[in-house]
């Protein structure tokens, strides 16, 4: 990597590290006034802020510089089906407020953008919206990444070709970045808690279902977007059952949050989990069902990409080991010996803060890059 730019040099003092001029030119290679301009224009943004070191060998202390995570603030969004999580986080990606209401995404995409942006205020106490750095947002259907447009979303009726990117930018200029929820929950479980791990996928099982596909500890989006939508693979229990992409014999159709609620004749997946918790029978016998259906999918997954862990999160997840359990059950009989022999199958240890947490790590790892801060710092 060049360190000629501001963006690289920033990208040397990310660790955490506080450096000396002295330092930095030995690690460089650049000539000590080329040094002095590229760390004034870090310094004139705060990306970068002066420490005093406690040692010194003798006379003044010299200064040190180190990375300064509050220069911008993160606005991170997690949209479900029926309820929402909005968080402001720093450049390192800790948590400084957030806020979770229902909010059925069935209200369309006005509607909730705009609940989304009122929260964030809402927020920001002692920093302006000019602060906001980033907007990541995770929604709940089929997004194409690079537009950020929704498309065909089976569980957004309204949302289709919404151009939010373009209705976000209206109302904060920043960069916006906005993929499918389980995507952003996979990248948020694995940043957080497992980030020395290669090959993950996360799994959502919510009203519908989802996957998140970490490969080589990136996430994998495919070539639109689209991968890892399990929700949507043809399964033989489920051939009358229709689904609400239009199809029949959805994995959704019967093992999704939904599916479930219906048959015990309550309102949501909540209400599912209350009833798992309050001890009801039938509601213990359909989600340890669910979660064989969800395994016979995830089988043939696990012999196919062979995965060193599977993270299974959702509503539906918050039943306890009932999900769990029927998932382990069929994937560990019907995978290969060789691919399970060190698979580790757990739940989420974020929860429901996994996808904001995912959120957040998906704008900083993309306004932190070199470009993009040179893009912002006037090194001329």
């Amino acid at each position: 990597m060049t360190h000629e730019t501001p963006g690289a040099l920033l990208s040397i003092l990310r660790d955490g590290q506080a450096r000396t001029r002295a330092e930095l030119v030995q690690l460089t290679g650049l000539a000590r006034s080329t040094l002095s301009q590229r760390l004034d224009a870090l310094l004139d943004q705060r990306w970068i802020l002066p420490v005093e070191e406690a040692i010194s060998s003798g006379g003044r202390p010299a200064t040190a510089f180190a990375f300064n995570p509050r220069a911008r603030l993160v606005l991170a969004a997690d949209l479900g089906v029926t309820h929402a999580h909005v968080a402001l986080t720093d450049l390192s990606g800790t948590l400084l407020a957030e806020q979770a209401a229902d909010l059925p995404i069935d209200s369309g995409p006005e509607r909730c953008l705009t609940w989304l942006l009122d929260t964030a205020a809402g927020l920001l106490t002692d920093r302006d919206i000019t602060d906001i750095g980033g907007i990541g947002l995770g929604l709940p259907g089929p997004v194409e990444h690079k537009s950020g447009r929704p498309i065909n979303p089976p569980l957004m009726p309204g949302w289709d070709g919404f151009p939010v990117l373009e209705w976000l930018n209206g109302k904060i200029n920043a960069p916006v970045l906005i993929d499918n929820d389980v995507n952003i929950m996979a990248l948020g479980e694995h940043r957080a808690t497992a980030p020395d791990v290669e090959h993950m996928i996360f799994v959502k099982v919510g009203t519908g279902i989802g996957c998140g596909i970490i490969s080589e500890r990136r996430l994998h989006r495919g070539a639109q977007g689209a991968a890892g939508d399990i929700g949507h693979v043809r399964v033989p229990s489920a051939d009358q059952a229709l689904c609400r992409c239009g199809n029949i014999g959805c994995l959704e159709a019967i093992a999704g949050g939904g599916a479930l609620a219906a048959r015990l004749r309550v309102e949501g997946t909540r209400d599912v989990v209350r009833l798992v918790r309050g001890g009801s029978i039938e509601a213990i016998k359909l989600v340890r069902e669910s979660g064989r259906e969800v395994g016979l999918v995830l089988a043939s997954i696990v012999n196919f990409f062979n995965p060193t862990t599977i993270v299974i999160g959702g509503d539906l997840a918050e039943a306890g080991e009932h999900l769990l359990a029927g998932v382990r059950e069929v994937v560990y009989g019907r995978s290969l010996p060789l691919a399970t022999q060190r698979l580790d199958i757990r739940a989420s240890s974020l929860g429901d803060r996994a996808g904001v947490r995912g959120a957040a790590m998906m704008v900083i790892e993309h306004v932190l890059t070199p470009a993009a801060v040179d893009r912002v710092v006037d090194f001329s």
